[in-house]
């Protein structure tokens, strides 16, 4: 998906933000044109504030001067619109790819909505198409995560930046986890989730609500209600 393609995807996203909303900011090049496009309707004359999932967002935004808040001051969030890395047809997501999975989460979490944005290249017919599935760990336990990550059949790389470790908004490392499609996605998310040290995976399991898919010229729309009829 280029730039222009985000952009169209960006603009429809609006449709779901109203005048005094508090809105969830996501990471990652979708969710970039989302915050580029959402300026623009700030400065027109849109209330809103935004809560961002990353230091990298949080800084775009107040540079575009979007009014931002933190998220223990706002509670619950009117909708989020972030980007995702695989799309499955019950709009169950991958993301993680930009190192912000667990703000993210916790961000998306916080909202009566979750919105989507992806390319039209982004929906698999089932997670774990693309091979990898992050996972965020705490430095003490990686060595750790990675042993009992290795038995579960996923083959856990550390994230490195320029040879170094990367290290997320919250001081932890993200491991890239090499998956097949998986087959029981919960099931693979409670293995993970119980080795001692793993913060959170990049699984996001029944949150999205609506996913945007650019589609060179067009967009789809694919809501949960859809999706839960197939």
């Amino acid at each position: 998906m280029n730039r222009v393609e985000s952009m169209q995807g960006a603009q429809y996203a609006l449709r779901y933000v109203g005048d005094g909303s508090v809105i969830g900011l996501g990471t990652g090049r979708a969710a970039t044109s989302f915050v580029r496009a959402l300026a623009e309707r700030v400065h027109a004359g849109l209330a809103v504030r935004g809560v961002p999932t990353s230091a990298a967002t949080a800084s775009l935004a107040a540079e575009l001067r979007i009014p931002l808040a933190a998220l223990d001051e706002v509670g619950e969030l009117d909708v989020t619109v972030d980007g995702a890395d695989e799309v499955d047809p019950e709009l169950n997501l991958i993301k993680g790819y930009g190192g912000a999975l667990v703000r993210e989460k916790i961000v998306a979490a916080s909202s009566r909505r979750l919105v989507i944005l992806v390319g039209r290249e982004k929906l698999v017919p089932r997670l774990g198409s693309r091979g990898v599935l992050p996972v965020e760990v705490l430095p003490f336990g990686e060595a750790l995560c990675r042993r009992r990550l290795a038995l579960l059949g996923c083959r856990p790389q550390p994230r490195l930046v320029d040879g170094t470790p990367f290290i997320s908004d919250n001081g932890n490392r993200v491991l890239d986890c090499g998956v097949e499609p998986i087959t029981d996605a919960p099931a693979l998310e409670r293995a993970i989730l119980d080795i001692p040290g793993v913060v959170g995976t990049g699984l996001f399991l029944g949150m999205a609500d609506v996913v945007i898919a650019q589609d060179g010229d067009r967009i789809e729309v694919h809501s949960r209600d859809d999706a839960e009829t197939h």
